[in-house]
């Protein structure tokens, strides 16, 4: 297998050990930085002639810093990779000098799942507060809206079915899958309008909950958003939160910022819930991979 000639990470990583040490044997040379760059011009500085660059999520790889790199083939993105327009990345850029850009998805689901099913279950028994109804409550029967059904969304409707709830979703397209385990695709509106407790499991930067989808959504409703940013217009969505409903994220970038951490029917946690030791190996794993794919 060959090598890069030189491999620079411009930021923390999140690899475990025993993965940033098999970096040594991917490259000739490895730079791993320990913080992160605050401009173009120092990320640049930072890549300097290396072939092979490695980043996370808390950096942005923009065409600026990349035209003063030149000898760049290989960008691993070690951080979820959906779409060129949800990237920090510039991938259409890097796509018009021949870079492989490649990142990976589906190491951190494990851990939200367990955070929505531990928040929901606080919340209708009661743990710490009062319970959602007059009595506490089993998942057992709650009407769920999933929107988008991808690998979390997928994890989010069975794990409610596995609690009997009833599941209901929106995606882009009807899934074959979905409806053999009677999961029923519903119009947005309606599903909004039907469920008890929505999952928002969306790519970053998608907005579908507007003004019309929050009339919809209606009153007395339990809104979990597990993607990396709102899936909702702030205002309306503030005017709905004026009723008595409930908002769940684990991040301040999937809320949308600290303004809204005070408010009374707000429950963030502050951190990616997706963090923990197993998706370390799991994300650690699959850069490897990708570099090693690329090299052979």
């Amino acid at each position: 297998m060959k090598k890069f000639r030189k491999l620079v990470a411009i930021e923390p990583v999140s690899l475990i050990p025993a993965a940033e040490q098999e970096l040594y044997t991917l490259a000739e040379e490895v730079v791993l930085y320990g913080d992160i760059p605050a401009t173009d011009d120092e990320i640049a500085a930072r890549v300097g002639d290396a072939d092979a660059v490695l980043l996370s999520y808390t950096s942005r790889l923009e065409r600026a810093a990349l035209e003063q790199c030149p000898n760049v083939r290989y960008i691993g993105m070690c951080c979820s990779l959906y779409s060129p327009e949800s990237a920090n990345v510039d991938i259409r850029y890097a796509a018009s000098r021949g870079i492989t850009v490649t990142g990976i998805r589906d190491y951190g689901d494990e851990g939200v799942i367990e955070y929505v099913v531990s928040e929901l279950v606080r919340l209708l028994h009661g743990f710490g507060e009062e319970p959602w109804e007059e009595m506490p409550r089993e998942i057992t029967g709650l009407k769920v809206g999933v929107i988008g059904l991808g690998k979390s969304g997928g994890m989010i409707a069975d794990a409610m079915h596995f609690f009997g709830a009833e599941v209901g979703y929106f995606a882009r397209s009807e899934k074959e899958w979905a409806a053999e385990k009677g999961y029923r695709f519903r119009p947005l509106r309606e599903l909004l309008a039907e469920s008890d407790v929505l999952f928002c499991c969306l790519n970053k930067n998608t907005v579908l909950l507007h003004e019309e989808e929050f009339a919809a959504l209606g009153n007395r409703k339990i809104l979990f958003n597990t993607g990396l940013s709102p899936a909702w217009d702030e205002a309306p969505m503030l005017r709905w939160l004026e009723g008595d409903n409930r908002l769940y994220c684990d991040t301040l970038g999937a809320l949308g910022g600290e303004q809204l951490l005070a408010h009374p029917h707000v429950r963030c946690m502050g951190v990616s819930t997706g963090r923990t030791k197993q998706a370390f190996v799991r994300l650690s794993e699959k850069v490897l991979h990708n570099i090693k794919s690329f090299l052979q």
